[in-house]
């Protein structure tokens, strides 16, 4: 679904205040969540969206206005053909999207990340048996991979840096950083 659990919140919200990043790009922002969560933390952030589905811009109003920031610029495209440069940032949000995708694309993107320069990954999933299909006539929306928490460690380990989690009783969140 376009939005996500509680879960991990507080905890993504510590880190990004740690890093201050100034540069996101949100990969399947759904209705924003997390651009409405850290955004008031640090307002100078130029903030991409990467969004599969066209319909939830308009939908969740994901489109900066003079009187309402939220997203400084929308790539309606799929991340896994998306440009290397749109990756190339001090922080990629994979906010509850890599189980839309099969473990070996979700993998294959995360390498991307890397190659590409990001300085930071945040990632959440779900790390219960959540079987979902498609959702409000998105097919985008459906788990096509049951993440186990220990493997995303090992794929975020195997990338080098520093790595830390935190898992709730639904939600795992993630914090890659190259340093």
């Amino acid at each position: 679904m376009p939005t996500s659990d509680a879960e991990g919140k507080d905890w993504s919200l510590e880190r990004f205040r740690y890093h201050l990043p100034n540069t996101v790009t949100d990969v399947g922002p759904g209705e924003g969540t997390y651009a409405k969560l850290f955004r008031p933390v640090h307002e100078g952030v130029w903030w991409t969206a990467v969004e599969i589905h066209k319909p939830y811009i308009t939908k969740y109003k994901l489109k900066s206005t003079k009187t309402r920031r939220m997203y400084d610029e929308i790539h309606v495209e799929d991340v896994r053909e998306s440009e290397d440069h749109l990756l190339h940032r001090d922080l990629v949000i994979l906010g509850d999207v890599l189980e839309h995708m099969p473990r070996e694309d979700a993998v294959a993107l995360l390498e991307r990340i890397v190659a590409a320069g990001a300085w930071n990954i945040f990632a959440s999933v779900p790390i219960i048996d959540s079987p979902q299909g498609e959702v409000d006539g998105n097919p985008h929306e459906a788990h096509l991979h049951q993440w186990n928490p220990d493997d995303m460690d090992k794929v975020l380990t195997h990338f080098g840096g520093t790595v830390d989690s935190s898992r709730g009783d639904t939600l795992g969140v993630w914090w890659w950083t190259r340093r």
